[in-house]
């Protein structure tokens, strides 16, 4: 049976870095942003009821969820959030629990999972968790010259995720993530030896 770690942590800490790493090295990856993303493009599940729940006027001529629209009302509104989390988790497990079954026999598997901590919905998907780890202010200087965002912008999405101490109070495994791309490399590649030999016993 594959043991299914779930990888997360904050903005600008190279979560998304980390898990290409992990794709490197052959490791099933299954991607929740992706599946949201898929389930909100055009002809995507979630659409029918998005559009029953916040109406019509998200949506453009040939029905295509303008997607500003919609982060902008569950800014504004968090019973709305709530709604549209009422509608997303259920299929966004749904789609990871598929996903998860066409890897039977890997000794373990990668689910990314930002919101593996906000949201404790999701854990029940995973048996394992890592967080990649890093300073507020690396996380600030790496999304400025990425993005071009304030300071003032990035540490308001900072607040909105869950503090980095609840985080590592969560975590199974820490890797810090403070140094260059090929520390984060070289750290995966021992982290996945340990893995496979932690779990490869019991992959059948």
């Amino acid at each position: 049976m594959t043991v299914w770690i779930g990888l997360t942590g904050g903005i600008g800490s190279g979560k998304s870095q980390a898990a290409a790493e992990f794709v490197r090295l052959g490791v099933p990856h299954i991607d929740a942003d992706a599946v949201s993303r898929r389930l909100t493009a055009d002809g995507g599940a979630a659409l029918p009821e998005i559009r029953r729940c916040f109406g019509a006027a998200l949506f453009d001529d040939s029905g295509r969820l303008d997607r500003a629209a919609l982060r902008d009302t569950v800014f504004r509104r968090p019973e709305a959030r709530r709604q549209l989390e009422g509608i997303m988790f259920p299929l966004i497990l749904a789609d990871i629990r598929r996903q998860q079954q066409a890897h039977p026999h890997a000794a373990y598997g990668i689910i990314d999972i930002p919101l593996l901590v906000e949201q404790p919905l999701f854990r029940q998907l995973v048996q394992r968790v890592l967080v990649i780890d890093v300073a507020e202010d690396t996380q600030i200087r790496r999304v400025q010259a990425r993005s071009g965002l304030s300071e003032s912008e990035i540490r308001r999405i900072i607040a909105a995720q869950a503090p980095r101490r609840r985080r590592l109070n969560h975590a199974d495994d820490v890797l810090g993530n403070e140094g260059s791309a090929a520390d984060l490399s070289e750290k995966i590649t021992r982290l996945h030896r340990y893995y496979q030999a932690r779990y490869a016993a019991q992959a059948v």
